[in-house]
């Protein structure tokens, strides 16, 4: 295993913070121990980004559930063990789960029962991004395929802001809920543009469709769910109506069991609390 790995363990005494570095040192990783202060380990974490992240329930200065949720808004997806020695409190357990914690393990336990943990955990997080990847892939080589059959030409500004809106709503259902305040806003921030000409670029592009697009095509994909007075779709119709179809399609062959392909204890175990 490479020694780029590094682990951060947020305990730097002899009787753990020690016991579990050496442990994972003979398995191959890199480890950093950092005493249970919160501001320590948060600057530690943020600037060493460790592979994987285990600290204790209790630490000082700031609060656990502040830590995890800082680095949940700052960092790429990093397993998160949360360590305690009070089983007696499942109120911990629930506020640290959470906060975006992926597994709460209750002390005493072997080190080898960590660094297995550890090791299995990275290899569900290199899969799933491996999966991540595919699935981005698939997905703009399919919208860009459909907004081809339409009738929609590649040189126009509207194609490629509506291939991303398109992308962005399959993602997140909820920003067709809110085109002009989030949709807009974030295709524009991507292509350094303004909300109001992605606005006009989409619908200059659908107009265009609807104008030079084959029939049956536009009818394969709309059929009757379009206002028969306007004749073309609005921008969130459109956008809608794809969206829906492929987040179906991907939910049923990227997400069979309709839930995030990581099996840790906060998406896949039926206990998320090991007592050793």
């Amino acid at each position: 295993m490479s020694q780029t790995l590094k682990i951060l363990i947020g305990d730097d005494t002899l009787e753990l913070g020690i016991e579990w570095a050496t442990a994972l040192k003979k398995a191959g990783y890199y480890a950093m121990t950092r005493p249970k202060r919160g501001k320590i380990l948060l600057d530690c974490a943020l600037a060493e980004l460790p592979s994987a992240l285990i600290l204790d329930a209790k630490t000082s200065e700031l609060d656990i559930c502040d830590i995890i949720k800082t680095l949940r808004g700052v960092n790429d997806y990093r397993p998160v063990i949360i360590v305690t020695a009070n089983y007696d409190s499942p109120k911990v357990e629930n506020e640290v789960m959470d906060a975006g914690a992926d597994y709460y393990i209750v002390r005493p336990f072997s080190p080898e029962v960590l660094v297995n943990k550890i090791a299995y955990m990275l290899k569900e997080h290199d899969r799933t991004a491996g999966n991540k990847e595919q699935e981005d892939s698939d997905m703009e080589i399919i919208v860009t395929d459909i907004i081809h059959q339409i009738g929609i030409p590649a040189h126009i500004k509207g194609y490629h802001y509506l291939r991303t809106a398109i992308i962005l709503c399959v993602k997140d259902s909820e920003m067709i809920n809110s085109v002009t305040k989030l949709l807009y806003p974030t295709v524009a921030g991507i292509y350094n543009t303004t909300p109001s000409r992605v606005e006009r670029a989409i619908r200059h592009a659908i107009e265009i469709a609807w104008d030079r697009g084959d029939v049956d095509t536009l009818d394969s994909y709309f059929g009757y769910t379009i206002h028969t007075a306007r004749g073309k779709p609005t921008n969130s119709e459109f956008i809608a109506l794809i969206a829906d179809k492929l987040r179906l399609k991907f939910k049923s062959e990227y997400h069979p069991s309709s839930h995030f392909p990581i099996q840790s204890s906060k998406s896949g175990q039926t206990n998320a609390v090991v007592k050793m």
